[in-house]
């Protein structure tokens, strides 16, 4: 069951609009997939590109949207072939305790982040395999790290991060090279939008079982959203970095298998796989968001006479 209540990303905005744009002006044929061909995003594209790129619309929670987009692909490239894949879908509508997190919640990431991006980059394998081409995923640290509040988007980017370095070994022998990148936090689309947010958390207010809320109390769900909006200050305006990994991982004679551009990726990195535990849940705390106690595990108020 495909869910129906949100709108994944394309190339309408972010690093998949920021990546056409530099790939368009290289001098590359780019197919660019958006939402919504009359979208603003679409609209700009048009504008700011030349008219070698071509837009494909598709929503990858849609089965007949990726099938459509793959045989017009194939319609399209059968003669010149596929040189690269640029999978930079990334989805996230919550930010909370796994335990708060509604189930549908993860289902709809998996779906976008996991599953369509699967299913598009199986049904381009042939396509790629002929020209010995490029896939280029975008993960993310929330896949490598534990982040706290992030359960569902950084399982389903854990899930693609592994899905990805498994095609890297198993597509070697067909000459496809595979690279995945880990950006930092980035200002894209709807991810450093305050209003979103807030309409996220008052949704999951509304939604939790009275129980639930009772344990962990509203002042906790509040305060994990209060912090995560400070955090959000820090998100890097700048998309340049992440462009240029991508351009290099479908470009570059030896591209690396991984990318790490953003502030501070290469020291969580560092300190994920050579640190203790202890060190990397007191960075991430500092780093990102420290829950308070929940409401249950707090002690006690006497009782005024």
């Amino acid at each position: 069951m495909r869910p129906t209540d949100f709108r994944p990303p394309g190339c309408d905005s972010g690093f998949g609009k920021a990546t056409a744009r530099h790939l368009d002006q290289l001098g590359l044929t780019v197919y660019a997939t958006v939402l919504d061909l009359s979208s603003p995003g679409a609209e700009e594209l048009r504008r700011s590109c030349s008219p070698q790129l071509r837009l494909l619309e598709l929503d990858l929670t849609k089965a007949e949207d990726i099938q459509r987009a793959l045989s017009d692909l194939k319609a399209q490239t059968g003669q010149t072939g596929l040189w690269g894949l640029v999978n930079n879908a990334g989805f996230n509508d919550i930010i909370a305790d796994a335990e708060l997190t509604p189930l549908h919640h993860f289902r709809a990431s998996m779906e976008v982040n996991f599953f369509g991006t699967l299913e598009l980059t199986k049904g381009l394998l042939p396509l790629l395999r002929s020209s010995r081409g490029r896939i280029v995923t975008v993960s993310s640290p929330a896949g490598n790290m534990p982040y706290p509040c992030l359960a569902s988007y950084g399982a389903s980017k854990a899930a693609l991060s592994l899905l990805m370095d498994t095609f890297q070994f198993e597509l070697a022998p067909w000459g496809i090279r595979v690279s995945l990148i880990f950006p930092g936090y980035f200002k894209t689309g709807s991810s450093c939008d305050p209003k979103y947010w807030q309409k996220q958390k008052e949704q999951l207010l509304t939604a939790l079982p009275p129980d639930l809320l009772e344990a962990y109390g509203e002042e906790y769900v509040e305060d994990i959203h209060r912090q995560f909006l400070g955090f959000m200050k820090q998100a890097v305006e700048d998309l340049s970095s992440v462009v240029e990994s991508i351009a290099d991982g479908l470009l570059s004679p030896r591209p690396r298998a991984k990318y790490y551009p953003g502030r501070g990726v290469g020291l969580m990195y560092f300190i994920h796989h050579y640190l203790p535990g202890r060190a990397r849940e007191l960075f991430l705390k500092a780093f990102f968001v420290n829950p308070r106690l929940p409401k249950g595990l707090q002690p006690k108020q006497p009782q005024k006479p």
